[in-house]
């Protein structure tokens, strides 16, 4: 969570050089190199940076040329909100179609590929990278690269919002076995090359991660209202008043 509040002050600092014209529109960023030079910080953490200001639509990367600034989308992609429910249920949606087409077009090599997130996922410093990895396999198998595009696009939504980032967050880490339990069927499914299991499969991971979010928002809105009738109760309370003398 560190490195991720670290990548946010980037893309905070960038930000204020753009809307201030010291990067207009047009302009090129300095590469990732120096970048990191002047912030203080690492690679991996300015690229972080780019991917969310990508996402925000403030930059566009080009490959083999650069980093460069386009015309000022933020303030009309910002109005757009984008909840956690919403990302989870939009991924359902792709990804169980993403599913049940590669299940008739993975490779043995890609099943070997994904058996190996299932092995990296069970280390905790790993999991969630190869969590990523593992879905990402999956859009590739499926040999469509509009549904690469978009299973992609996702998941820089889900890591470039912090909303989402923090509600994903409190319940991806509380469910470590049922997460395994889940990736592991989606893998038989395909091994088996069966698209209905596989779509059926890759649904129930995401119908328990959307019910687990419920739960959290729920319990978040419960414990507002303890908080708020907390402090009304003190408000309004007599305690404090003199005794009545008879």
């Amino acid at each position: 969570m560190k490195n991720r509040r670290l990548f946010w002050r980037i893309v905070e600092k960038i930000e204020n050089l753009i809307d201030t014209g010291i990067y207009p529109p047009g302009s090129r960023l300095p590469p990732e190199r120096e970048l990191a030079e002047n912030y203080g910080v690492s690679r991996p953490t300015i690229r972080e940076a780019i991917i969310a200001l990508e996402v925000r639509g403030r930059v566009e990367v080009k490959t083999g040329s650069g980093i460069y600034v386009v015309e000022n989308q933020a303030a009309e992609n910002n109005d757009l909100k984008i909840s956690a429910f919403e990302l989870t249920q939009a991924r359902a949606l792709v990804e169980g179609e993403a599913a049940a087409l590669a299940a008739t077009t993975i490779t043995e090599e890609e099943l070997a590929a994904l058996h190996q997130t299932l092995v990296d996922m069970e280390t905790e410093a790993s999991a969630e990278s190869a969590d990523k990895e593992f879905h990402l396999i999956i859009s590739k198998a499926t040999r469509n690269n509009a549904i690469l595009v978009a299973v992609e696009k996702l998941w820089l939504l889900r890591g470039a919002n912090e909303d989402i980032i923090d509600a994903y967050k409190g319940v991806c880490n509380q469910s470590s076995p049922k997460r395994m339990e889940e990736h592991t069927a989606i893998y038989s499914a395909l091994k088996e090359r069966d698209a209905n299991a596989a779509r059926a499969a890759m649904h129930l991971h995401f119908k328990r991660l959307i019910n687990a979010l419920f739960d959290a928002s729920e319990k978040r809105a419960l414990e507002e209202i303890r908080r708020k009738t907390s402090e009304n109760r003190g408000r309004y309370s007599l305690d404090h008043l003199a005794p009545a003398h008879n």
